[in-house]
């Protein structure tokens, strides 16, 4: 049976649960809190399975090795106490919307001890922001020999993975070859984001002598599309920028092939190409967490809860998602809201004040997605992207530094969002002044 938890009290108003501490979740449960939570109007409960949050974008930095995921992890609890919410650590199991609880795993420490039991947390209002998993679309192989980048542990190992291959080339252990492959499979911008920064990580070793391998030549990057082009989502202009960009980095782009089959030596195609692979990182779709799919919620076929222009799921007004997780409709382009971080920071803004105005009993507005544009970072190389809006009366490409200052900015916002203007400044001066003293990539 589980335990039940009514939080840490000191409230008579609604019982907000937000599940899920991504950047728009934490965001949500950081302004609810300052604003509700601090004065008692509201008791804010943030649930993540994890202690700590990092910024989901900058995984392909972390896996590169370029980013220690220790300076930029936030953690919950402190979080919570600085902004007047409460954080309860958790894996969402299951709902009962008649009793108005959710399920929240129980969690173990690293001796596989429990700490925290399973447990039942009540809520008035409730809203599911628990992002998305990577979509393996079943290919054979690929739970065992690729990696996905969906969280820093995953980024984490697929470093110390890469730092060990090119070791291993260097000194000929075993049946090395004295060269690494690296295929990428799914050139979104996870994908393309990721092999300009592992081209720069190939640099840098051979700076650091961890390796005499050719930086360029030595180590292969792969990048595997099954689309006619890379970045299929983004204009073909910026798709057409980034492929010359990449081949100037001798990236490897290989558009118009299905990979079929994931070996641990290889990457197999539909047209019968086999590309070497010692390692092989899967970046080629997401869905939604199969939990969704489990909690008598209505889900698209990618397992999204399916809400309305209020972010509402159908016949249940006291649920919200958002996010990656949730298909909100977007009149203005015939589609669903796209799966991106402006797309949940816009969400969060918009819960923020609906949640309010609802506890008001005020009427509330649909939900207006605003597309602002797309960046792609080729690390310290260049960036690529359009802006969108009506500041600039339509779309406008942008390249080099202008678009490397823009993309650094939209970590910024984020950071903003969290701790407000003096934290930020600070937290910028400080990352600033550990890239002048820390090692350009992580070494151990």
């Amino acid at each position: 049976m589980a335990g039940q938890t009514d939080g840490a009290g000191g409230t008579n108003g609604p019982r907000i649960v937000v599940v899920g501490g991504g950047a728009g979740g934490l965001e949500l449960a950081t302004r609810l809190g300052d604003k509700l939570g601090k004065r008692g109007a509201a008791q804010i409960i943030l649930v993540d399975r994890n202690p700590t949050h990092i910024w989901k974008p900058l995984l392909h930095e972390v896996a590169a090795g370029s980013m220690d995921p220790n300076t930029h992890q936030l953690e919950y609890a402190a979080q919570a106490r600085w902004h007047g919410f409460e954080f309860q650590q958790g894996e969402l199991k299951g709902l009962d919307r008649a009793a108005k609880s959710i399920i929240v795993s129980g969690c173990v420490d690293a001796d596989g001890t429990e700490v925290l039991p399973e447990r039942a947390i009540s809520y008035d209002t409730l809203v599911l922001s628990i992002g998305s998993v990577t979509h393996f679309f079943g290919v054979p192989g690929t739970a065992e020999h690729a990696i996905a980048l969906d969280t820093a542990w995953q980024a984490e190992r697929f470093r110390r993975r890469l730092i060990a291959a090119c070791m291993r080339a260097q000194n000929g252990v075993g049946d090395a070859r004295p060269q690494v492959d690296i295929a990428i499979v799914g050139a979104g911008a996870t994908g393309v984001e990721l092999s300009a920064e592992l081209r720069n990580t190939a640099h840098v070793l051979a700076a650091y002598g961890l390796h005499k391998l050719d930086p360029r030549h030595d180590i292969r990057i792969h990048l595997i599309e099954g689309g006619p082009r890379i970045l299929p989502v983004l204009k073909e202009r910026i798709s057409a920028a980034t492929t010359e960009l990449l081949h100037k980095l001798d990236v490897d782009v290989i558009t118009s092939e299905r990979v079929t089959e994931v070996t641990a030596s290889a990457v197999n195609t539909a047209s019968g190409k086999s590309i070497p692979a010692d390692l092989t990182v899967w970046a080629a779709g997401i869905r939604a967490p199969s939990v969704l799919g489990e909690l008598g919620l209505p889900v698209n076929k990618l397992g999204q809860v399916v809400v309305s222009r209020t972010l509402q799921v159908e016949g249940d007004d006291s649920i919200y998602a958002f996010g990656d997780c949730a298909s909100c409709p977007w009149p203005e382009a015939s589609s669903s809201v796209p799966p991106r971080a402006q797309a949940a920071h816009q969400q969060a803004t918009y819960l923020f004040d609906a949640l309010r105005k609802r506890m008001d009993g005020k009427p509330v507005q649909p939900f207006a997605f605003k597309d602002l544009g797309s960046l792609v970072s080729l690390g310290h190389f260049s960036a690529v992207g359009s802006l969108m809006g009506g500041l600039i009366g339509g779309s406008m490409f942008i390249e080099g530094l202008m678009a490397r200052l823009m993309y650094t900015s939209l970590y910024r916002m984020h950071v903003l969002a969290l701790h407000g203007w003096v934290r930020m400044s600070v937290d910028t001066v400080m990352h600033w002044l550990r890239s002048k003293t820390n090692p350009r990539v992580k070494l151990h």
